[in-house]
């Protein structure tokens, strides 16, 4: 296993984004993802003490892939500017491993926007 890989991608604030990840073992085979969970952060900096944001993650073990979503009301939560996130899965036990990080751009939108 060659993780956590890396990406940096830009978000509208209040849009949907979603990005999908399918783990490969250290041959270039499926990553097996039955019985693992999965939980996607972003936060306003790397360490103990940061602003976390949950985002939906969730796990096909029959397609091995993870499924990443911000959703609108919690893209809300975010204000301009850069933060960092990163995805992990998890199998309950003692396997924990950290598939995804990077930075997430946050750009203001207009529509609905607070006017006060």
């Amino acid at each position: 296993m060659a993780f956590p890989g890396s990406y940096n991608f830009s978000y509208y604030r209040g849009d949907r984004y979603e990005f999908v990840i399918r783990p490969k073992t250290a041959n270039g085979g499926a990553f097996d993802l039955t019985g693992y969970s999965a939980n996607f952060f972003v936060a306003t900096a790397r360490g103990e003490g940061q602003t976390q944001y949950e985002m939906q993650a969730v796990v096909d073990g029959s397609a091995d892939t993870v499924t990443c979503t911000i959703l609108p009301g919690a893209g809300e939560e975010l204000t301009a500017g850069t933060y960092v996130y990163d995805v992990q899965i998890d199998s309950g036990a003692t396997l924990v491993y950290t598939l995804l990080t990077g930075t997430v751009t946050v750009t203001d939108d207009i529509t609905g926007a607070d006017d006060s």
